[in-house]
């Protein structure tokens, strides 16, 4: 029989990683593992900077901010992935689709959003030092912030607007662990056109702007550190955002890994398998890579394990 055409399709299949049996209690201890460890990380990166007063610097806040949108931005996929596994089913309703993919788009522009402000941050502290705390006040700083939240909503709001103008076949797979827009758009019976040119102008313009801002920013970081006399003096404005370029890198590169790795072998299951790379390892490392890198944070979480009842 072929597959009608149906609006009102009510629910999808998540085909995940693997459909072997003894594959699964591997799948489940290793994901669940990584999520904990991520939730762990990111919320004792926000209590170190909510708790200590010398954090209360636009740096910080912007770290604590990005460390909630990873907390956020992995729950969005991984829970409802350790169900399936967990029940022994790959059913996610038309409705858990829709709101996952929304708020898979809203973290992951905010993610991408909040590292350029972040590398702005550290360009005006590098280039700009002594205007640094007038420019960058708490006034700007919540604004930055409130931008980010208020394009990242926007963008994820029309994509899923768009996606709901498509209708489905009665039968549906998703080769994912999470309903992914490009994947769900894919499986669409009606025309994709618009949301095909929607979803690459997008990306051009609130990934690869955002890219560029970083890129711009840290060519300048690196002329005005190349300025500095003494290797002491290069070093210590060096290591103010080396964490922050670790993560940047981390983050970029993986996204960009994805999409090559799924263009190039055209196979779904490599997509969703590479994909694990910036929906969940990287969320789990950048607060390793913060607190390992940076002394203030460092110092603040030795206190804080070390204070007796």
């Amino acid at each position: 029989m072929e597959p009608k055409n149906d609006t009102r399709i009510s629910e999808f299949l998540l085909l995940g990683f693997s459909e072997e049996p003894e594959l699964q209690p591997f799948l489940f201890g290793f994901f669940l593992c990584m999520y904990l460890v991520t939730i762990l990380g990111n919320l004792l990166i926000i209590l170190a900077v909510s708790s200590d007063s010398h954090l209360h610097t636009p740096m910080y806040f912007f770290l604590a901010n990005l460390s909630f949108v990873e907390i956020c931005f992995i729950s969005t996929t991984v829970p409802k992935m350790l169900m399936n596994i967990h029940a022994k089913k790959k059913v996610i309703t038309y409705k858990s689709c829709i709101m996952q993919m929304y708020f898979f788009l809203l973290f992951v522009g905010l993610d991408n959003f909040l590292l350029t402000v972040m590398a702005y941050d550290r360009f005006m502290a590098i280039c700009n030092p002594l205007h640094y705390m007038v420019i960058m006040n708490p006034g700007l700083c919540g604004l930055l912030v409130l931008v980010s939240w208020v394009v990242s909503v926007l963008h994820s709001l029309l994509q899923t607007l768009m996606v709901l103008r498509l209708s489905f076949c009665t039968e549906v797979e998703i080769p994912h662990f999470f309903c992914e827009l490009n994947q769900v758009i894919q499986l669409a019976c009606s025309d994709t056109f618009l949301n095909n040119m929607v979803m690459y102008l997008a990306t051009v313009l609130l990934a690869g702007g955002p890219l560029a801002g970083v890129l711009y920013s840290y060519s300048k970081i690196v002329s005005s550190i190349r300025k500095i006399q003494s290797a002491k003096g290069k070093y210590k404005a060096f290591s103010t955002c080396a964490s922050h370029l670790s993560v940047v890198s981390l983050f970029y590169c993986t996204g960009l890994g994805v999409y090559l790795s799924s263009a190039a072998t055209q196979s779904s299951h490599s997509s969703a398998e590479a994909s694990v790379m910036y929906t969940v390892v990287t969320p789990m490392l950048n607060p390793f890579i913060y607190s390992l890198r940076n002394r203030d944070i460092k110092r603040v979480l030795n206190v804080f394990f070390r204070r007796k009842p």
